[in-house]
C-alpha cells in the first residue's frame, strides 16, 4: 500500500499562513538551498500530490505563476467548482478521505498531502497519514491559520527524527501503530 506524507512548513507558533492567507513568512532569507535537500528528498519518493483548491490557486497564481512545480506528479485538486482537466491535473469533487483511500490502493509511489487543516483534519481523523514532516520556521506570527484545527482529533505520534538545516527545524513523525 502506498504511503501518505504530509510535508508542510509552519511558523514556530503553529501557523501555516497569516489570517488573510498570506504565506510570505515562508520566504526565509537565512535559508541556504544548496544544503537543504528535504524538498528534493520528498519529491524523489512521491508521484502523486493531493491539495485543496485554495492551495492550488495560491501555487499557480502567486507562488509559481510561470511554472507548475508538480508537472512530474499526478495532481488531484479537491474542488466543488467544475474545472477543465489539464495534463496530469485532476480536479475532483469528492471527500478527501475517499480519494486518498482509493489512491493508496493503486500502484505507485508516495502521496504528498498539501493544504490547510480542512484537508488535513479528515485524513488525520481517518488515520491515513503515515508520515508527518513538519518544517518549523523561526518566525512567530502571533495568529493565523493553524496547521491543525479544532476538528482534528487527538492522535499519538512517534518521533522518527529531528534535525536542523540552516535555521529550520525538520521534525518527522510517523503514526503510532497500535496492536
Amino acid at each position: 500500500m502506498r504511503k501518505v506524507v504530509l510535508f508542510i512548513a509552519q511558523s514556530l507558533d503553529g501557523y501555516i499562513a497569516k489570517t488573510n492567507g498570506n504565506i510570505n513568512f515562508l520566504e526565509n532569507p537565512q535559508r541556504d538551498e544548496s544544503i537543504d535537500h528535504e524538498y528534493e528528498n520528498l519529491m524523489a519518493n512521491v508521484d502523486t500530490v493531493v491539495m485543496g483548491r485554495t492551495t492550488y490557486d495560491q501555487v499557480v497564481n502567486e507562488l509559481m505563476p510561470d511554472h507548475y512545480p508538480y508537472e512530474q506528479q499526478q495532481s488531484y485538486i479537491l474542488t466543488s467548482h467544475p474545472t477543465p482537466e489539464i495534463a496530469d491535473r485532476h480536479f475532483v469533487n469528492e471527500p478527501v478521505v475517499e480519494l486518498v483511500e482509493k489512491l493508496r490502493r493503486e500502484a505507485g509511489e508516495g502521496i504528498w498531502i498539501i493544504g490547510g487543516s480542512s484537508l488535513i483534519a479528515p485524513l488525520v481523523n481517518a488515520n491515513l497519514i503515515d508520515s508527518y514532516i513538519i518544517a518549523v520556521l523561526p518566525t512567530i506570527l502571533g495568529g493565523g491559520i493553524p496547521l491543525f484545527n479544532e476538528q482534528t482529533q487527538e492522535r499519538k505520534m512517534v518521533l522518527k527524527s529531528a534535525k536542523q538545516i540552516n535555521d529550520i527545524a525538520y521534525l518527522k513523525y510517523e503514526k503510532k501503530v497500535t496492536q
